[in-house]
């Protein structure tokens, strides 16, 4: 009876361990800002590009953290209290947590990049006065993506992953084809004035680091998402969605190939 008894509790042992192995290859990671002052206003993160996402993820069976430079609550425009959320908006944060984990997010060293498949951020220029400098995120960013992980991005998002540098000195968005909140936009913002009270304009940034940066004139849907070599980006708010879902399914393709990353990076948009 004790040999069968060890014996299940081993089982069981081993069940749980991977139980937690197979959680832990369902996580992403959402990246968020602490938020800064911005000329009269403050720049935060965009809550319509953080819920729409989050709301995919789960539904697809992942496991959703947050982490912000800070940690603790972080602020969004476009809040709930400010204007009539879409449906998909009002879902995730009644029925998901999503508040919840806005209010308490991780700090990064609270972080261990090696449990997340993927990285998210979105938009709001938030994200530019912090999470973009932050030494510690531009790591995890790094890890997740050196490990085979997805990396994703909508708005001024992708100006945040300018800076993030990988093993060999290149940074990530070296030669990747790759969009975000073009300058043609950036130049109308009454919100920004011209994108005079950012740090940097995101095509500015993900040109200088050697980005091959598509503007509205090189899609034809300005709601395109572009893929490249387990990147997602988008350059407007309409899109966060579908980039979480392309994202989805760049995890979803490597599943089916058992690990082989090559497969991954096929089907270019």
């Amino acid at each position: 009876m004790r040999m069968i008894a060890s014996v299940l509790m081993a089982f069981a042992l081993l069940l749980s361990t991977a139980t937690r192995a197979s959680e832990d290859k369902k996580k992403v990671l959402m990246i968020l800002s602490n938020g800064a002052a911005m000329g009269d206003t403050m720049a935060r993160n965009n809550l319509w590009e953080y819920a729409e996402p989050h709301h995919v993820f789960v539904m697809h069976g992942y496991t959703v953290d947050f982490v912000s430079p800070k940690g603790g609550k972080v602020p969004f425009s476009l809040d709930a209290d400010e204007t009539d959320p879409p449906g998909m908006v009002s879902y995730t944060i009644k029925y998901e947590g999503f508040r919840e984990k806005s209010d308490r997010t991780s700090t990064p060293e609270q972080i261990d990049a090696d449990e997340y498949v993927a990285v998210f951020i979105g938009g709001g220029a938030g994200s530019l006065f912090d999470a973009s400098k932050d030494q510690r995120i531009l790591s995890i960013v790094a890890s997740i993506y050196e490990r085979g992980g997805i990396v994703g991005a909508c708005g001024h998002g992708p100006g945040s992953l300018g800076d993030v540098k990988l093993a060999n000195g290149d940074y990530l968005v070296k030669g990747k084809r790759m969009t975000g909140f073009p300058n043609s936009s950036e130049q109308n913002s009454k919100w920004t004035r011209g994108g005079t009270l950012l740090p940097f304009r995101v095509e500015d940034r993900l040109r200088a680091r050697g980005a091959l940066f598509l503007t509205k004139a090189d899609l034809a849907d300005k709601h395109e998402p572009v893929i490249d070599r387990r990147i997602v980006t988008t350059m407007f708010l309409p899109s966060s969605a579908i980039v979480a879902q392309e994202m989805v399914n760049l995890l979803e393709q490597r599943h089916a190939s058992a690990g082989d990353d090559t497969s991954a990076t096929q089907g270019l948009h």
